[in-house]
């Protein structure tokens, strides 16, 4: 194999690609990305077995060929080189990678491409596409409530269903949940409900930060294949059972309160900076158009801050986590959030004013 490309094009693609590689690895084929060039251009591919990630890049192929280097280290050499070196890649007479850019060279070993392994891209029963902003919408108003509780596996991710006519996107952690969903695109008729794991939510999140462009989505039982410009993800999912979320948005709550979300926001963050480190507790004491927050902290100290609000129901005493609460509000875009209550020990339902196809759930604390 014999290779030129641009610094810029190398570093673009393995940068999308060599997040997927674990920093440690216990098979060492897995700390390497596959280069494939063939005709004009070369494909970046690596996986953690779990996940794979491909991208395409323009190059001058003198001699076709694959290889598998070391996926960090190539990186981290084509981040230093220069700014619009010319890189070239070929194995020399030793069967190493050397890798060559103005007066700077480098060798690096090499594992055969043979033991590669790739992840069969076959059996998807639907295929849909969405824009990235809709995607990325999807995404960041549910990502905050996905579970890191390996124990609960089937909570590391965010539940993709149709649901009377949308796409809906779901993640709990069992403290509180988030939903967002969109229109049901061409396609996704009969959805089946998978469950994508946060890994790979993270990686399509990096890759179509800030873009407008078509992403291609094709979905089986098992798996999960973006294709994005020049990039394809392909996932394995996690293979359980989603809990019947719905059971826990709440239906009867008839105490709404309105309230300037960025306001709320802020006090909440002020009170919190005394709370437990553990706990995050804060009570919220709510009365005619007024609402108190409170934090009483043994080891700490005590804070207090009043904001007007409009509610209009009896008063109330509920107590949260104020960090799920700053969540949330991060995922607010209107100005204001409508907080649906009932008791104390009841969970709330958030509303964003700005937009319809959102809601969170909050479970409540003792305070």
């Amino acid at each position: 194999m014999k290779i030129s490309i641009e610094r810029a094009a190398l570093l673009k693609a393995l940068g999308h690609v060599q997040n997927v590689v674990e920093r440690r690895n216990t098979i060492p084929i897995l700390s390497n990305v596959l280069i494939d060039a063939n005709e004009n251009n070369i494909t970046l591919v690596a996986t953690d077995l779990d996940i794979e990630v491909s991208e395409a890049a323009i190059a001058t192929v003198s001699a076709p060929g694959q290889v598998t280097a070391p996926a960090h280290t190539l990186y981290d050499i084509a981040r230093k080189l220069p700014d619009g070196s010319q890189v070239n890649l070929q194995i020399n007479s030793d069967g190493r990678l050397d890798i060559d850019a103005g007066r700077s060279h480098f060798t690096l070993p090499l594992l055969p491409s043979s033991d590669f392994p790739k992840m069969t891209a076959d059996g998807f029963t639907h295929s849909f596409v969405l824009k990235a902003p809709e995607l990325t919408r999807l995404i960041d108003k549910t990502k905050f409530a996905i579970s890191t509780e390996e124990t609960r596996y089937y909570l590391n991710g965010i539940y993709v269903h149709g649901h009377n006519g949308k796409l809906r996107a779901v993640a709990t952690d069992g403290h509180r949940l988030a939903l967002a969903e969109m229109d049901l695109p061409e396609g996704a008729a009969g959805l089946p409900g998978v469950i994508m794991p946060r890994k790979t939510i993270a990686e399509i999140r990096r890759l179509i930060d800030g873009s407008d462009a078509d992403i291609a989505i094709s979905i089986s039982e098992a798996k999960v294949r973006f294709h994005f410009n020049s990039a394809i993800i392909t996932s394995k999912l996690i293979d359980g059972t989603f809990p019947d979320y719905e059971r826990v948005i709440p239906k009867g709550n008839d105490k709404e309160l309105t309230i300037d979300n960025k306001v709320f926001a802020n006090a909440v963050d002020r009170v919190a900076t005394i709370s437990a480190e553990k706990s995050r507790s804060i009570k919220v004491a709510l009365s005619q158009d007024s609402l108190s927050l409170t934090v009483n902290n043994p080891e700490s100290g005590n804070a207090h801050e009043d904001i007007v609000v409009d509610y209009s129901s009896e008063p109330l005493e509920i107590g949260f986590n104020a960090k799920y609460l700053l969540d949330v509000a991060g995922q607010i875009e209107g100005r204001d959030a409508v907080f649906l209550l009932d008791n104390p020990a009841a969970p709330a339902l958030v509303k964003d004013t700005e937009d319809e196809n959102a809601l969170f759930v909050l479970m409540p604390l003792r305070v």
